[in-house]
């Protein structure tokens, strides 16, 4: 959120998957601290992986992630309405 969009690949699925499972639990420990050095990784490894879209092209988003600066309260939130995780699982 805020920060464009990126595309990433199938292939990263799985590391993101496992980065989103990080901050899960750091969300469900209610600690800040572990919880904002999760979504920074999770980012960071957005970042790192994914291609970043032109500002002048939008395209259809599978997901939104929350930004740097999100709470806990926030991305709970967030998750009330995306469900089990913000990366999706490897397609069938």
């Amino acid at each position: 959120m805020g920060e464009g969009q990126f595309q990433v690949g199938d292939e990263h699925l799985n590391r993101l998957n496992q980065l989103d499972d990080e901050l899960l639990t750091a969300l469900d420990s209610g600690d800040e601290s572990a919880f904002q050095s999760a979504l920074g990784q999770l980012l960071a490894a957005v970042r790192e992986v994914g291609s970043a879209v032109p500002d002048d092209s939008l395209e259809p988003s599978d997901l939104i992630l929350p930004d740097e600066g999100a709470t806990i309260d926030q991305v709970r939130e967030l998750l009330r309405t995306e469900g089990d995780g913000l990366i999706p699982g490897l397609p069938e």
